[in-house]
């Protein structure tokens, strides 16, 4: 069971991660942080004031995008364009049991993979990935005939929450259950480390959250998503 600290951790899960697992890697202050540019656009903020708003934007070069969601989203000024407004349910998997693991072969990807994952999530879109998300967590994958045509791995961590993130399937091998397959082994390995699994998901995307309800998640909550750029 979760403490009432973390639930409330997880309502605004970009900026408690950013102030708290991964503040060496936060740019900005106490009114706005975001990842490095090539690391990811997510951002957060712990609240929606202007001041707030203000110091977001001093965070974000004209041209750039960023990507924040949670129950603190800011209502952007007009020298911003939305690319994409939506709702994302987070799910967390509170059973402790361990998941089945198929017999595959499963590799840890690094660095050197990261043009692969890079093509990868441009062709399957399953959330914002750069040149050094890698470094956020551990990821591995699967290969065919010496192609990467799977993944998954871990991004924010709050607590003693770790979410699963970066999951998805070349769309020539989907159906062989690959994106299940990996994500047992990245819960797997967080439930040896005393961690509580938590993800997000498109709100729309059914698909996915029968998927992970499957695995043992369940909905938590919803919140808005948004994915917006500058545009002066």
């Amino acid at each position: 069971m979760l403490d009432a600290d973390t639930l409330r951790a997880l309502d605004n899960p970009v900026w408690s991660c950013l102030t708290t697992r991964h503040a060496h890697f936060a740019q900005g202050g106490a009114l706005a942080r975001r990842y490095p540019v090539d690391i990811s656009p997510i951002a957060g903020v712990p609240d929606v004031a202007a001041a707030n708003i203000a110091a977001l934007e001093a965070l974000v070069d004209v041209g750039d995008n960023i990507t924040t969601g949670g129950a603190r989203v800011p209502a952007l000024p007009p020298n911003w364009e939305t690319l994409h407004a939506s709702r994302m349910t987070q799910m967390i998997r509170a059973d402790r049991a361990p998941l089945p693991e198929v017999d595959i072969d499963v590799i840890a990807l690094s660095p050197k993979d990261v043009d692969e994952m890079l093509a990868l999530v441009e062709l399957t879109q399953p959330g914002p990935f750069r040149p050094r998300t890698i470094e956020l967590g551990r990821f591995c994958g699967i290969r065919e005939n010496g192609k990467l045509v799977a993944m998954a791995g871990e991004r924010m961590w709050i607590g003693d929450c770790h979410e699963v993130s970066g999951v998805c399937t070349h769309p020539d091998v989907q159906g062989r259950g690959y994106a299940k397959a990996l994500t047992a082994r990245v819960v797997n390995r967080m439930l040896r480390d005393g961690e509580t699994p938590f993800l997000h998901v498109e709100s729309l995307n059914e698909r996915a959250i029968g998927v992970y309800r499957a695995l043992g998640f369940v909905e938590r909550a919803q919140f808005p998503l948004l994915y917006a750029r500058r545009v002066a």
